[in-house]
């Protein structure tokens, strides 16, 4: 049996995970995953009992209980590439032993709900629709680096996506990925719209803003818009739900992305105060995670 090394698996001195310093035990089978870090008190003043709270860096972490459900709920800041870290070291305080570094025999499932903000980008995705991400589109690169990463890609998809976007960034090969198809099910219903959105590298350029820089392919996001693969089309831009998907069907997890539109892209509207628009969703996911 393969024994993980201290520099792949780094456990703190007081026998927590390197980022999150959460140590197993502390952790739900149910999550809900925010960006913010101040956002997870929000969640967890919903609680009726909290059981531990524990902070480093943009990891804020609060596990308690919600009408008899044990939920923890989790910050992963900004980014596919922190979707990495969080995902990684969740897993590994679940199906790997600390003490002997190996992996249990007996695997555990985490049921994993992303709670997020996003732009549309169609105008049936108004400012204030809650969109849950049924696939994602990674402009990152985060899959790429694990094996058998092509068995969780939807290849066809992808390959309708280069054509129809007449994709001009080579160095960067977008791919696709689908939501765990039963949480889906169990989280959405006519009060959540089912869309495409893509996971973006970045906030400004891979979204299309252009501030001093110009873009690689300034119709990138025309093109986005107009994509139609068997009726569907890509609804929002946000920034973790590929990785998040990608990682955790290759892991064995449930998991999906949903998220409030604060930003209308196509009718160039913004609401900064969106922090009035999230109270609802998060109790949506709450009763039904």
């Amino acid at each position: 049996m393969r024994v993980i090394p201290p520099s792949e698996l780094i456990i703190n001195a007081d026998g927590s995970v390197f980022h999150l310093h959460l140590k197993p035990g502390q952790l739900s089978d149910k999550i809900i995953l925010v960006g913010d870090p101040e956002r997870v008190s929000s969640v967890a003043s919903r609680f009726d009992s909290i059981e531990c709270e524990v902070s480093n860096r943009e990891f804020h972490s609060i596990t308690g209980y919600f009408q008899g459900k044990r939920i923890s709920v989790v910050s992963h800041g900004i980014g596919t590439d922190n979707i990495d870290i969080v995902l990684n070291e969740l897993d590994a305080l679940v199906n790997i032993d600390f003490t002997s570094r190996t992996v249990k025999e007996i695997f555990t499932q985490l049921t994993l709900v992303r709670i997020g903000t996003s732009g549309g980008l169609q105008h049936f995705v108004p400012v204030g629709t809650y969109v849950a991400a049924e696939r994602s589109i990674g402009f990152d690169g985060v899959l790429y680096f694990y094996a058998n990463n092509k068995n969780t890609r939807d290849v066809a998809f992808e390959e309708e996506l280069l054509s129809q976007l007449d994709w001009k960034i080579s160095e960067i090969r977008p791919y696709v990925v689908a939501a765990d198809k039963s949480l889906i099910e169990q989280i959405t219903s006519n009060d959540i719209l089912k869309g495409v959105t893509i996971a973006a590298n970045g906030f400004y350029g891979p979204q299309g803003r252009e501030l001093r820089l110009p873009l690689a392919d300034p119709e990138l996001n025309k093109k986005i818009e107009l994509f139609n693969y068997n009726g569907a089309q890509i609804t929002n831009f946000e920034m973790e739900s590929s990785s998040l998907a990608g990682l955790s069907a290759m892991m064995g997890h449930r998991a999906m992305t949903v998220c409030c539109i604060i930003a209308g892209r196509v009718d160039k509207k913004m609401n900064t105060d969106y922090k009035e628009s999230l109270p609802i969703l998060i109790d949506k996911v709450l009763n039904r995670i």
